[in-house]
C-alpha cells in the first residue's frame, strides 16, 4: 500500500507520464474508481510494444514476454514488490489472467515479415481479451461483449497505422472493414476505451495523421460515451 504523502511512489505517477498522448487523453475521460485499473492495462500494453521495440532479436523478446506471461498467471501476492506495473495490475482484483491473451498477441508479432493473417488475428484477440478482462475487473461483465469489440477495433485501426509491410497493412484493413458497424454506448467506467477506439479510428481514416476533427471527437465520446 502506498503512503498519500509520498505521491511520487504512487505507480500512476511514474505509468501515466510513458504513454502516448492519445492513451493520456482517453483516460481523462475515466472515472476514479475506473482509472487505476484502466491505466494498468493501457500501460502493460505498452511495455509489451516496448520489449519488442528494444529487443534486437526476437528470441530475447519473447523471453521477456515469457516473464510477463508467467507472472500474469500467478496470483498477484506472488507478484516481486517493487515494480509500479504489477502494483497497478492489482486494482485488478485477481481479474488480471485475462491479460494473458494480451501477452499471447504481442509474442505473435515477433514473427518474420509479412506476418501471418493469423498472427495478426492473435494480436487484435489479445487485445480485444484485454478490454473485455477490464469490463470484469471493473464489475461491468454485462458490457464485456462491447467491450471486446472495442478492444478488436482498437487494435486494427491501431495496426493499421504503424504495420511497415503493405501486405500485413492490407489485411489489417480488410479485417477493419469487417468490423464496421455501430456498437452500444459504454458506461463511464469505460469510456476511455471508447475514446481510445474513436481516436484509432480517425487517425486511421486519415492515414496516421491527426487533425483537430480527431480531437473533437474524442472530446465527443469521452462526454457522450459513442
Amino acid at each position: 500500500m502506498f503512503e498519500p504523502s509520498a505521491p511520487s511512489s504512487r505507480p500512476e505517477d511514474l505509468l501515466l507520464p510513458a504513454l502516448p498522448q492519445t492513451m493520456q487523453l482517453a483516460l481523462a475521460y475515466a472515472p476514479v474508481r475506473s482509472k487505476l485499473p484502466t491505466l494498468a492495462l493501457l500501460a502493460l500494453d505498452q511495455r509489451l510494444a516496448g520489449l519488442l521495440r528494444h529487443s534486437r532479436e526476437p528470441m530475447m523478446a519473447q523471453i521477456r514476454l515469457a516473464w510477463w506471461r508467467e507472472t500474469l498467471d500467478r496470483d498477484a501476492a506472488e507478484w516481486p514488490e517493487g515494480e509500479p506495473l504489477l502494483a497497478a495490475l492489482r486494482s485488478w482484483n485477481g481479474k488480471h489472467r485475462a491479460l494473458v491473451g494480451l501477452v499471447d498477441g504481442w509474442e505473435a508479432l515477433t514473427g518474420e515479415a509479412p506476418l501471418a493473417p493469423s498472427a495478426l488475428e492473435e494480436m487484435v484477440d489479445g487485445r480485444a481479451a484485454a478490454f473485455g478482462g477490464l469490463a470484469e475487473a471493473l464489475g461491468r461483465d454485462g458490457e464485456a461483449g462491447v467491450a471486446r469489440a472495442l478492444g478488436r477495433r482498437w487494435a486494427l485501426a491501431d495496426l493499421a497505422t504503424k504495420l511497415n509491410h503493405p501486405g500485413e497493412s492490407v489485411v489489417v484493413r480488410r479485417l477493419a472493414q469487417a468490423e464496421e458497424g455501430r456498437l452500444a454506448r459504454v458506461s463511464r467506467m469505460l469510456r476511455p476505451l471508447a475514446v481510445l477506439e474513436g481516436l484509432a479510428s480517425e487517425n486511421m481514416a486519415n492515414g496516421g495523421h491527426g487533425s483537430a476533427k480527431t480531437v473533437l471527437k474524442a472530446m465527443k465520446i469521452g462526454l457522450l460515451g459513442r
